[in-house]
């Protein structure tokens, strides 16, 4: 399990990135904001902007397209340095349950993974689960070897833009 390190005091909550299965891999952690809050920094494209790529990844999101409803569509291109044509994801949502699921799909490769996303709110925190499942172990493998890493800095970055919106 990777759990990332807590870089101030106000850092409390901790991301767990857990591999279930062969195919499978669970990240946990708990937001101080209510799921109404944390589903909107998911689901509106100028806040899902503001944390979804980790600092040090050197990368920038360039286009977030984003039709969050069950059947709509998102594509989300990225520009790095080290590439000289944007890296693009796409797929599509296959459900959407405002405040409580989101589940999508990854098409850019015949090894994408189907992700849901589950906000449970209890006492005004949310705990967040992203459970990916990966058509074969080789594709987990390679997840967890590169985009998966920066899990823990995303949701770090999440929990930061959720405290100045509170």
């Amino acid at each position: 399990m990777l759990t990332e390190k807590v870089s101030s005091p106000a850092a409390m909550n901790r991301t767990a990135v857990e591999r279930m299965s062969d195919r499978e891999l669970i990240v946990t952690r708990k937001f101080n904001a209510p799921a109404h809050i944390v589903f909107e920094a998911w689901s509106n494209p100028e806040l899902f902007k503001q944390w979804w790529v980790p600092k040090s990844a050197g990368m920038s999101l360039i286009s977030c397209d984003m039709d969050i409803r069950t059947g709509g569509t998102y594509r989300l291109a990225f520009s790095h340095p080290a590439f000289d044509q944007p890296m693009t994801f796409f797929g599509t949502y296959r459900e959407v349950t405002p405040h409580k699921r989101i589940v999508w799909t990854n098409e850019e490769s015949d090894q994408g993974a189907v992700t849901t996303v589950t906000f449970e709110e209890s006492d005004g925190k949310t705990l967040v689960t992203f459970h990916e499942l990966y058509p074969t172990e080789a594709a987990l493998d390679e997840a967890l070897a590169g985009s998966a890493e920066g899990l823990p800095e995303q949701f770090a970055q999440l929990d930061e833009l959720l405290a100045e919106r509170s």
